[in-house]
């Protein structure tokens, strides 16, 4: 299964608001910075993983360096 499909598929389990960091992934492995994995995750494993990230609850660190990314990122799409 390639990159782009894996992606899709990611997409589709995460609200819409996600695309901008998807479309980051994406062309990071069209432009070779982000390699594949010398064995690609089953649907099965890729599902675990998903639960077990949504499970663990965001810390006040997280959220404060998103906070800080946020201006940064606006301002590289204007």
């Amino acid at each position: 299964m390639s990159p782009t499909t894996i992606l899709e598929r990611i997409r589709g389990l995460f609200a819409s608001d996600t695309g901008g960091h998807l479309d980051s992934i994406s062309d990071a492995l069209l432009e070779g910075t982000l390699q594949e994995p010398a064995r690609p995750m089953s649907d099965q494993e890729l599902a675990r993983a998903i639960r077990e990230f949504r499970s663990v609850p965001v810390s006040d660190r997280t959220i404060a360096r998103l906070s800080r990314r946020l201006p940064e990122a606006s301002k590289r799409d204007v």
